[in-house]
């Protein structure tokens, strides 16, 4: 699949997660396999009065490419301005949230609120795509509800307003993350458009990102499924190219890329403002290891960058070699 000039041969792509897809883990995500990354949803508005903030989530390195700004907001030209702004950060291409249901942002057409107002979606895909030389893609959902499933409007709609990808989350707003997302959409968005299309939602084993791609869809992009294990990128190209698993990382290899994540976020936001916004990863690389409530207990009360390290190399000295039970 390509989008503008970058060529991609059935991405497995990491999604942007608001708080959870900073720099360090995007990185760390690149090496363990991603194919595709993409910032932390970003508020247009904030961009376009440059706050210090706003521009640091959209900090790009290139370790991450090919790498991706994610805007949001409910004004075409403040996804103008934003856009502009995000070029000076040189990333591949730019995409558009679409699909976000938080109450406080749809309540202002933002991301799936765009939903119930098409026109507002539209206009804001076409000045978005007319304000940068950067391709641009759209991120959204089925529809509002199960009543107002509008997603093959929305993909004829993108398509002819320039957009160059379409990456559908496959529930509606009301669902949020609830229920099973529906894959069988992807098969008929992608017979209706000509751009690229991504699948998102559900996908957490090999298995399940082949049988997405068995949709018809080029890509498949991870959320929750990366958190829970990083590996799953490596592991699903494993699969798709040998139909094979490959064997689970051990205890040492799991903390080694553990700290090698916590080093660079303190890097990146200091100590203080690091340790303990990354205990929401050690679930990920702590899963279906021996002895991991107590240990993960211990982490949860650690606030101190050298107690952390200390505690995890404890960890590696008493389980060396073993591998994770999942």
């Amino acid at each position: 699949m390509n989008i503008g000039s970058l060529q991609l041969n059935t991405p497995i792509a990491l999604a942007p997660m608001e708080d959870v897809t900073d720099l360090p883990f995007r990185v760390i995500c690149k090496r363990l396999g991603a194919d595709l990354v993409y910032t932390e949803f970003t508020a247009s508005e904030a961009l376009i009065r440059d706050i210090p903030r706003a521009l640091k989530k959209i900090t790009v390195c290139d370790e991450e490419r090919p790498v991706a700004i994610q805007l949001f907001g409910g004004k075409d030209e403040s996804l103008a301005g934003a856009a502009q702004v995000a070029e000076g950060f040189k990333p591949d291409f730019i995409d558009i949230n679409c699909g976000c249901w938080v109450k406080n942002h749809v309540a202002r057409n933002e991301g799936a609120g765009l939903l119930r107002d098409l026109p507002l979606f539209e206009k804001i895909v076409r000045s978005t795509v007319k304000a940068t030389k950067l391709p641009v893609t759209v991120k959204t959902r089925l529809g509002w509800d199960h009543d107002s499933i509008v997603i093959l409007e929305v993909a004829k709609m993108i398509e002819q307003a320039g957009a160059q990808a379409l990456t559908i989350h496959c529930r509606t707003r009301s669902q949020a993350h609830n229920g099973f997302a529906d894959w069988d959409w992807l098969a008929k968005v992608k017979n209706a458009i000509k751009i690229p299309v991504i699948g998102n939602g559900d996908v957490t084993t090999p298995e399940d990102a082949k049988a997405m791609l068995e949709t018809g869809c080029d890509g498949v992009m991870l959320g929750r499924g990366a958190i829970a294990n990083p590996w799953l990128f490596q592991q699903i190209k494993h699969f798709l190219q040998t139909g094979e698993h490959l064997p689970e990382p051990t205890v040492e290899e799991r903390m080694r890329v553990c700290l090698e994540h916590l080093k660079m976020s303190v890097e990146y936001e200091l100590p203080h403002n690091a340790v303990i916004p990354f205990r929401k990863y050690y679930a990920g690389y702590l899963r279906g290891l021996p002895n991991v409530a107590v240990v993960r207990s211990e982490l949860m009360q650690l606030k101190e960058y050298a107690a952390v390290v200390d505690r995890l190399n404890k960890y590696v000295d008493e389980n060396a070699q073993v591998k994770a039970c999942v």
